[in-house]
Order: C-alpha cells, then sequence, then structure tokens
C-alpha cells in the first residue's frame, strides 16, 4: 500500500474481476483507434505465469500494468495504464515497482519492456527505474506473394531449419554484428525474448527458424511462426539477420510461404537498423513509421 495524497487513500493490489468496467473506461481513448486491453483482461487476470495490477484511489480503479514470465528467469512488463484525471500521482512508479517486486519473487534475474520511441513519459519512467535501453524494433508488413516472378534463387534456397543447423545457427548470432545490437531479442507481438540456444533449439523443433546458405555457408537467419490475432492470421517474423541482400531474400521468400501456411500476411517485428529497414523495402514491405525501443533492467 501507497499514500500519494493525505486526502485519498491510494492502494497497488492485484486486479479482480470487478476492477475490468472502471479499467476499460480510462482505457478508451489510450490510441485514437482505443486500445487493446479489452481483448487481453481476461488472459491477464487468470494467467498463472503472470500478475495483473490495478492503481486504486479511495477504491476507485484508476492504473493498470500487467507482469509476465516468459521464461524461468525473464519477466515482460506491460500494458500500463493510468487515467488520465490521476496522472502525476507516483501510480506508474508504484505499479512498475509492484511489477519488479512480484517478477523478483518469482525468481526473475531480468525485466524487460518495450516502448514506443515517441512515448517520453514511459521511456523516462524505465531510465530512472534503472533500466537500459538494449535495442529496437520497428514493424513491417505484407501480403503473401502467390505468383512469384523474381528472386527466385532466395525463394528455392530458403531451407526449414533442423536440429543438424543449431550449431551454425548459434555460431551465425554469435558472430553477427547485428545481434548485439538489437539487444539478441525475439519478438512474438509486442512480447520480447531473450535469443539462446535453448530458445533457438525449441524453434527450431517447431519448425519455426528458417535459413539461407549461400557459398557453402550460412549467409541468413529469420525466427518466423503464426500468430492469430485480431488482425487476422499472420506469419509473425520475430527476428532476421544476415547480409542485406539476404536479409531480403529471406523477407521475400517468407512471403510465398504464407498462402501454403493458410494465413493472411506477414507481420515482421524486425531490428530497426537501416540496412535492414533497406532490405524490407527491397522486398515490398510497409513500414508503419513507428519505432519501439526495448529495456532491461537486471534483478540481481
Amino acid at each position: 500500500m501507497m499514500d500519494t495524497e493525505n486526502t485519498n487513500k491510494t492502494e497497488i493490489r492485484r486486479a479482480r474481476p470487478e476492477d475490468r468496467d472502471a479499467v476499460l473506461a480510462f482505457c478508451t481513448n489510450t490510441w485514437e483507434w482505443g486500445d487493446y486491453i479489452e481483448y487481453v483482461w481476461d488472459e491477464w487476470l487468470r494467467n498463472p505465469q503472470g500478475a495483473l495490477f490495478v492503481a486504486t484511489i479511495d477504491e476507485q480503479s484508476v492504473g493498470l500494468a500487467h507482469m509476465r514470465m516468459v521464461s524461468a528467469t525473464e519477466a515482460w512488463l506491460e500494458g500500463m495504464r493510468v487515467d488520465a484525471n490521476f496522472r502525476h500521482r507516483g501510480l506508474s512508479k508504484a505499479l512498475s515497482e509492484a511489477m519488479i517486486t512480484e517478477a523478483m519473487n518469482r525468481g526473475a534475474t531480468t525485466a524487460r519492456l518495450a516502448t514506443e520511441s515517441t512515448n517520453v513519459a514511459s521511456i523516462t519512467l524505465a531510465e530512472h527505474g534503472h533500466m537500459r535501453r538494449i535495442g529496437s524494433f520497428a514493424l513491417h508488413t505484407a501480403e503473401p506473394v502467390t505468383t512469384p516472378s523474381k528472386r527466385q534463387y532466395g525463394i528455392e534456397a530458403l531451407q526449414v531449419a533442423t536440429e543438424a543447423d543449431l550449431d551454425d545457427s548459434i555460431d551465425f548470432l554469435n558472430a553477427s554484428s547485428n545481434f548485439p545490437l538489437t539487444g539478441g531479442m525475439y519478438y512474438h507481438g509486442f512480447i520480447g525474448y531473450a535469443i539462446s540456444g535453448a530458445l533457438l533449439a525449441e524453434k527450431i523443433a517447431a519448425q519455426q527458424v528458417y535459413i539461407l546458405r549461400r557459398w557453402q555457408r550460412l549467409d541468413g537467419l529469420a525466427i518466423a511462426e503464426p500468430r492469430h490475432g485480431r488482425q487476422g492470421a499472420q506469419l509473425s517474423i520475430g527476428y532476421i539477420d544476415g547480409t542485406t541482400e539476404s536479409i531480403s531474400m529471406i523477407a521475400y521468400a517468407l512471403r510465398t510461404k504464407v498462402v501454403e501456411m493458410g494465413l493472411e500476411s506477414v507481420n515482421a517485428w524486425v531490428p530497426d537498423l537501416m540496412m535492414i529497414r533497406d532490405a524490407f523495402t527491397g522486398a515490398e514491405y510497409v513500414w508503419n513509421g513507428s519505432v519501439y525501443y526495448t529495456y532491461e533492467r537486471g534483478l540481481t
């Protein structure tokens, strides 16, 4: 519990089902199109791998934040919202501290979050909370290619990685100049996961790692998996690496895979590096103009 004003009783507590209507009311105008909280509320409330917090003033729900464990030692912080009528009272800081405490109690050694590069309030909160920026990403989208007419080599050369490719894939990422610049993160939606040997093995086993070999060596790699959401069925590219040419070839080749997978489009959550942006533009993807920063804090 915390007190921000002598005349108001302020509390940070776990969310309850009855908080829903009050929370959705102050989330109505988060963005021009609204907010996604109504679509994730039930999942966040019930997910045993996460904790949903509300901030209340005089028992009225006026703030929200969610922490989820994405691995045994990694926490992801998301969904920070504060009613516009109750800002500048320390509620965001208190919600952030509650999430960090919960993460540490669950064994997390690292906490991360993503925020839009223009969100000054969120960036300030993160940096004042001893978080450091480790990378950035941008969202690109594309329609499927049903009648490929170019880059035939890339389409034919793209392979689904197998267990035999694991060591080469790890060596490739260890030698990559892009990998450390992006914080070594894989994104599925707006949730980030540190790419480790274990995660790479898991994605290879699920047939979600694609590689391109050129000149007897691995020259490009992507991690991509289906994603079903409010915007339809998509192939979500959560990490991609390689030379500019190889990245462009992989990005284009994955557009040809969409229809056979029974999906509708491609979303790419890719490192915000000029050479990668150019590669996706060359593969006829559209960038929505937004850049997102990823922040990290060690908890040990």
